[in-house]
């Protein structure tokens, strides 16, 4: 399966990804976990290994080096004076270290979460199996992996609404599906308001669709392996390809997050679409859910992107619209830009007037 937001693969049955996918989604950004949880009582000890841990998979992993030295002298400082004394709750004390850890940081990756059932060993080093939790499918299966509606929008325009990107064994289908139903229209609309992020391998799926001719989306570099992997668009497609002649307006929000980001980010800088929205949230970092105890987890952010054009990437900062309105009004605004883009080049009368009340409609 390869690399993820929530990087690597899933165990099948079990273990200490499965568990990690479930808590932490495969997003990027943490999703809300399973029902709620008993809580359980820490004491000194427990909050004392709790916190070696934490510092010893930033040090092993955590993509900036210094910035996880920072934070490991930070954690230690205040577990040395005393900050986390008064805490005895196993929920409290992982939000307490996940809000520690972003003040430091400001990386909206990085989160600790408490697990009421034991999280299994895993041995070093050892891959997990490859496949999707059972939990894990049933999910996504809810969310249609992450395509949420498709559709024409009068004058002809394609509207597809991404939630997230989903796992590519349920994504692919569906969205070579999705892009047979708009393969026809005059151009088209993505919707990212609210996609949270997903699997990068099925974003740079999506993003081929949309190229005539292999281009450079971004690279990963990975510090916990010290290499760099590089990301261009597959040059083929399951399902027909929209290519690059007819434009595309890409909705944003500060909502969107993470793997959602990557598409915007690459479609941008790529000159590919037009942004319409609000700047997105900024997580750029892809990472894996860590065991830290037999009761807590980490979400280790271990890869950042590098765009071949900026030679940096969005975060902290997000991606920043090429036009500026309120999320709300992104869809019309993308309306009325692809209809009056549209109307000088048609011929029919009739339909050019149909465009036209359109786009008075919309005004």
């Amino acid at each position: 399966m390869g690399r993820t937001y929530v990087r690597g693969a899933v165990a099948a049955g079990g273990g200490l990804l499965a568990v990690g996918i479930l808590l932490f989604g495969v997003l990027g950004r943490a999703e809300p976990g399973p029902p709620p949880q008993r809580d359980m009582a820490v004491d000194a000890a427990m909050r004392r290994e709790v916190i070696a841990a934490t510092v010893a998979s930033l040090d092993r992993a955590y993509v900036f080096p210094d910035k996880a030295t920072a934070m490991g002298a930070y954690l230690r400082n205040r577990l040395q004076r005393g900050d986390f004394d008064t805490i005895t709750s196993a929920e409290e004390f992982a939000r307490t270290l996940t809000e520690a850890l972003r003040e430091q940081s400001h990386d909206l990756h990085l989160e600790l979460r408490y697990v009421e059932q034991p999280v299994p060993m895993e041995t070093p080093g050892q891959a997990a199996p490859a496949g999707a939790s059972a939990e894990e499918t049933t999910k996504q299966r809810r969310l249609n992996f992450g395509v949420s509606t498709v559709g024409r929008l009068p004058g002809n325009l394609g509207y597809i609404d991404l939630h997230q990107f989903g796992r590519p064994v349920g994504a692919t289908p569906r969205i070579a599906a999705a892009m047979d139903l708009v393969s026809d229209t005059a151009a088209l609309v993505l919707d990212l308001r609210k996609c949270g992020g997903g699997d990068p391998d099925t974003v740079m799926a999506f993003a081929s669709y949309l190229f005539d001719r292999p281009t450079h989306l971004n690279d990963v570099y990975w510090r916990d392996e010290n290499r760099t992997e590089r990301r261009w668009t597959q040059p083929q497609v399951a399902g027909t390809r929209y290519g690059q002649a007819r434009k595309i307006y890409l909705l944003t929000s500060g909502d969107t997050f993470s793997g959602c980001e990557d598409l915007a980010y690459a479609l941008k800088n790529n000159r590919r679409a037009t942004l319409i929205g609000e700047t997105t949230g900024g997580g750029a970092h892809a990472g894996s859910p860590q065991r830290l105890t037999a009761h807590f987890m980490m979400f280790v952010p271990s890869g950042r992107p590098i765009n071949p054009i900026t030679h940096t990437d969005w975060e902290g900062v997000g991606v920043v619209p090429d036009i500026k309105v309120p999320a709300e009004q992104a869809l019309d605004v993308a309306q009325v830009a692809a209809l009056e883009a549209i109307i000088p080049g048609e011929r029919d009368r009739q339909w050019r007037s149909k465009l036209q009340e359109r786009v008075d409609e919309l005004k």
